[in-house]
């Protein structure tokens, strides 16, 4: 006899990334009974990951009940359309995550997918709140709690660093088009012999900080991935992984040209660029799409290594990006900064949000 069964799944993160949850309820298709229920603590994690968490818990849970048909009901229009393959998985942590469920979708006859507002999803919301309350030491109230008190202004003394994940970014070394002050995007220039020598100094800066590093991540051009194999040489041999949201921002036609080549050539372009994040070089990328895909990938590094150190090996627009949110500051920053090749800035990120920059664009190293 064949079962439908419809799994109702959400996560949730308070911090994004933050404590994060999920929950999962199974209910028989045809009078809406509750036949399994799953929720869990996932530790700190983004609110995609917690989704994604959610969905495999009620799979599982609808395997173990030998469904053969399950109707898949989800708030989270991300996983809904990822799931049904008209979205691509972009961030590279969550790409595991759907392949386990796509693992598990191949074990029933038949699954659908649908988004529901969240309002129908209550049941496994309520859980997934559950899960993350309880990992808090709070106890679960039965009735609708009071309104919480405001919160307490946070203080400029960060806690204790044991709970922080330091991030440590570095600016691959100089190639060629580096030291002609030429535009270098998505064009694979590999590091000059100065290059080598400058990444080299910075694994020796990078070692400085911390041995203890947990991963070293790149941008999958091999100006990066080779600053990252010699950092990663010198603090214990731990391997690169590339990390695709780390590449430079897409230049366009400006590729390899020289800012007064790119303004004489393109000045209102070149005005229209410098004046919002929004606009893109013509036939490339805008500083907006960039800092979107920039920021899935520090949430995927948080909730990958949380309290470790991580080094980034990146490009000069990927790191502004990311000093740039961290310091909270205006679009202005990103063209008043400079950032040297082979120079390493330092951040610690704490599991409520709080950040410390420690350091921008060491040099010291190279000389």
């Amino acid at each position: 006899m064949s079962l439908h069964v419809v799994v109702e799944a959400d996560g949730g993160s308070r911090g994004n990334p933050g404590p994060a949850g999920y929950g999962a309820v199974v209910r028989e298709a045809a009078t809406g009974e509750i036949l399994l229920e799953r929720y869990d603590s996932l530790g700190i994690a983004t609110n995609n990951v917690a989704e994604y968490s959610g969905l495999i818990a009620g799979l599982r849970a609808a395997a173990e009940l030998n469904a053969d048909r399950v109707d898949v009901r989800m708030d989270s229009k991300l996983v809904i359309e990822q799931m049904c393959g008209r979205w691509q998985i972009k961030n590279a942590g969550l790409r595991p995550l759907a392949a386990e469920a796509a693992a598990l979708v191949g074990k029933f006859g038949e699954v659908t997918f649908d988004w529901i507002p969240r309002d129908r999803n209550k049941a496994a919301d309520a859980l997934a709140n559950r899960a993350m309350d309880e990992a808090a030491g709070k106890r679960v109230p039965d009735v609708t709690p009071e309104p919480a008190a405001p919160a307490k202004p946070r203080s400029w003394a960060p806690p204790s660093l044991e709970h922080a994940t330091r991030i440590i970014l570095v600016r691959h070394g100089s190639t060629s088009l580096t030291s002609q002050g030429r535009y270098s995007g998505r064009g694979d220039v590999p590091l000059t012999d100065e290059g080598e020598a400058q990444a080299m100094a910075a694994a020796g800066r990078v070692a400085g900080i911390s041995r203890d590093v947990a991963a070293v991540l790149s941008s999958p051009l091999s100006r990066c991935t080779r600053t990252a194999e010699l950092i990663a040489a010198e603090v214990g041999g731990v391997p690169v992984t590339v990390l695709d949201d780390l590449i430079e921002c897409d230049f366009g036609a400006w590729e390899a040209r020289t800012f007064a080549e790119v303004q004489e050539t393109w000045p209102d372009e070149m005005t229209a660029w410098l004046e919002s994040t929004s606009v893109a070089p013509p036939g490339g990328e805008s500083f907006q799409a960039v800092a979107k895909r920039v920021r899935a990938a520090m949430a995927t590094v948080l909730s990958a290594y949380p309290g470790k150190t991580v080094v980034l090996v990146s490009h000069v627009s990927p790191i502004k990006l990311i000093l740039r949110d961290a310091l909270a500051a205006g679009d202005a920053f990103l063209h008043r900064l400079f950032l040297d090749a082979a120079g390493v800035s330092t951040m610690d990120v704490w599991p409520d949000g709080n950040i410390a920059v420690r350091s921008v664009n060491e040099t010291a190293h190279l000389r």
